[in-house]
């Protein structure tokens, strides 16, 4: 990933950034690996739903993490929902311009914090794995968007075939943060914030190095890694025995 952009060249490099962007949304690569060998994080393929229901199995753990040390404060504060206590702690690295984690957020997310987390049962984090330009900002303008982080990560997933891979990424997102109630000002101030740049930068990095986080989504949920986009019946089949 390039580190070289300052906070200038961010803001201005929006209004360039190709659709080929996208390529390299869901996984990370070294500076000289080619997009057409960059592979997304595989979401889980759902089996030929049969005639009557059956529980779904719960997809594979790829590892472990020490969940101490995963929760330990990073360069940003974590945004959180859902109570400290739960028995369940899911923890979400995600990229807002990866079409996996938009995926995710709009066909699994609202069931799983119905079911787990506005019950109590579970609480979620979500940290920044941004792998491109477009991303670092639609996570910027996320945190510069104070109480409404979660909010405003929704609409930038929901809206992310408006403003990633278009012409002109700035413009786009601009509207976008117009209608949360940025103005050009605040917009442009948050995106040329060094040192915010400069935290979701560390969020990022600390993933890569500490927990070995490769691709977006990666979920961890009481210390066991899980990548790809699940659904909420696999989500449900690592969760129920937890609790």
């Amino acid at each position: 990933m390039n580190r070289s952009l300052s906070r200038r060249n961010l803001l201005s490099s929006l209004a360039v950034i190709p659709a080929v962007a996208l390529l390299a949304a869901c996984s990370d690569s070294s500076e000289d690996a080619k997009a057409a060998d960059v592979k997304p994080a595989t979401p889980a393929v759902p089996a030929a739903t049969p005639a009557t229901p059956v529980a779904a199995k719960a997809p594979d753990s790829t590892g472990d993490v020490d969940m101490t040390e995963l929760l330990k404060p990073g360069a940003l504060p974590d945004k959180q929902l859902g109570k400290d206590d739960a028995k369940v702690t899911i923890v979400e690295y995600a990229s807002m311009t990866c079409p996996h984690c938009a995926h995710f957020a709009a066909t699994t997310f609202p069931e799983l914090k119905t079911k787990y987390i506005d019950t109590g049962k579970a609480r979620y984090i979500l940290r920044e794995f941004p792998f491109d330009p477009s991303a670092e900002a639609g996570f910027m303008l996320a945190r510069c968007s104070k109480d409404n982080y979660f909010p405003m990560v929704d609409v930038l997933f929901k809206q992310q075939a408006n403003w990633v891979g278009v012409n002109n990424t700035k413009d786009a997102l601009l509207q976008i943060s117009k209608l949360a109630g940025f103005t050009q000002e605040s917009f442009e101030a948050c995106l040329t914030d060094q040192k915010l740049l400069d935290d979701v930068r560390s969020v990022q990095k600390r993933g890569a190095d500490e927990f070995k986080v490769d691709s977006t989504p990666t979920f961890f949920i009481n210390g066991k890694t899980y990548k790809g986009a699940m659904s909420i019946e696999e989500i449900s089949a690592i969760i129920d025995p937890l609790l």
